[in-house]
């Protein structure tokens, strides 16, 4: 019954999955253009103080996150009708945010099916451990594992290496197209980069883009994070594992304030948006005011969001994130337990 109740809202999604091409070509408009003008007025403004530039590439990080939900769009090829018309705009946009179009839509439908899957974690997404498997790692494996949820490391080097060097090289086993399509995007940002170093220096070129893709990708990072790692998450082992299920009890609504919202091209519904991939994001509100049972689900807003940031690990046995914490607390009822089990002798 439950099953058929789930299969049924995965259904619902139907009236929503249809592109609109001129909602698609507006959004192209309202968003590429303003971002382009935006990177203009912060180098005219290096000039006038850069306590103004900063300010503008504030505003224009904003729009290369809306850029890149665009391209996030083409990847499941949700923005157009035409699957074409979504490979070229994704590489498009995709060299404007430093993704090869091809390989990311690839790891990402693979994040897609697999999201919530404690058997199959791994390739688009964060890397999670469970608390038994955090326990039972070499000290080494705990150590990579804290240093790779630090703070610092996730949401400010990560981006840069991700998105900078790791984005940069082909996956193993790709395919030709995918191939060329990341030779294609890196040889365009590089001719980008240097057109625009020559043209106006690399110090300006510097002071203005450093910012934008510093703050774009620390804002992406987080979105990801948030979407799929708040308190009562889903995860389940595969045989357990229900696609549904994981959309909307494993993906939050992220309720954000509007222009945030409008910012970050309504990916907040992201429940609405793992339930279906091919609903295009000007139209996932749309879905969820719309169909009663997804308004119940996981909420998140900008200030219980940060509670997030002490989500570290999977707890299986109660079924949600806790962290580093918890493992004192695992600590201290092991030794009770165990001193129950082995009573202290009495003294005669």
């Amino acid at each position: 019954m439950i099953k058929q109740k789930l299969q049924t809202l995965r259904k619902s999604m139907a009236p929503y999955e249809k592109p609109d091409t001129k909602n698609s070509v507006r959004q192209i408009m309202n968003t590429i253009i303003p971002f382009f003008v935006l990177w203009f007025l912060a180098y005219q403004s290096l000039s006038i103080s850069y306590v103004l530039t900063f300010a503008l590439t504030i505003i224009a990080a904003g729009f290369l996150t809306r850029i890149f939900i665009i391209f996030h769009d083409c990847c499941h090829h949700s923005f157009f009708k035409n699957r074409q018309y979504n490979k070229i705009l994704g590489t498009i946009t995709g060299i404007l945010t430093l993704f090869p179009y091809n390989q990311w839509a690839h790891s990402h439908s693979i994040h897609h099916a697999t999201s919530g899957n404690l058997d199959k974690r791994g390739v688009g997404d964060l890397w999670i451990l469970t608390v038994n498997e955090y326990v039972e790692a070499p000290l080494s494996r705990r150590i990579a594992y804290r240093i790779y949820r630090n703070p610092f490391v996730m949401f400010i080097l990560g981006p840069i290496y991700v998105f900078l060097i790791t984005n940069r090289f082909n996956r193993k086993g790709a395919k030709f197209q995918e191939r060329m399509n990341t030779h294609l995007t890196n040889i365009s940002i590089f001719v980008i980069v240097f057109i625009l170093c020559w043209t106006l220096g690399w110090q300006s070129f510097l002071l203005v883009q450093g910012p934008i893709f510093l703050i774009s990708g620390s804002i992406g990072v987080w979105l990801f994070y948030v979407q799929h790692q708040f308190e009562d998450s889903y995860f389940e082992a595969d045989k357990e594992w229900e696609y549904v299920q994981a959309a909307v009890e494993g993906s939050s609504f992220y309720k954000l304030p509007k222009i945030l919202q409008w910012l970050t091209g309504n990916i907040g519904f992201h429940h609405v948006h793992h339930l279906s991939p091919r609903v295009p994001n000007y139209k996932l509100e749309e879905a969820h005011n719309n169909t009663i049972p997804l308004q119940n689900v996981p909420t998140i807003t900008l200030k219980t969001s940060l509670e997030s940031l002490r989500f570290h690990l999977w707890d299986e046995e109660n079924k949600k994130f806790v962290g580093f914490k918890h493992l004192k607390t695992l600590s201290v009822k092991n030794k009770k337990k165990s001193l129950s089990v082995y009573p202290k002798p009495e003294l005669k």
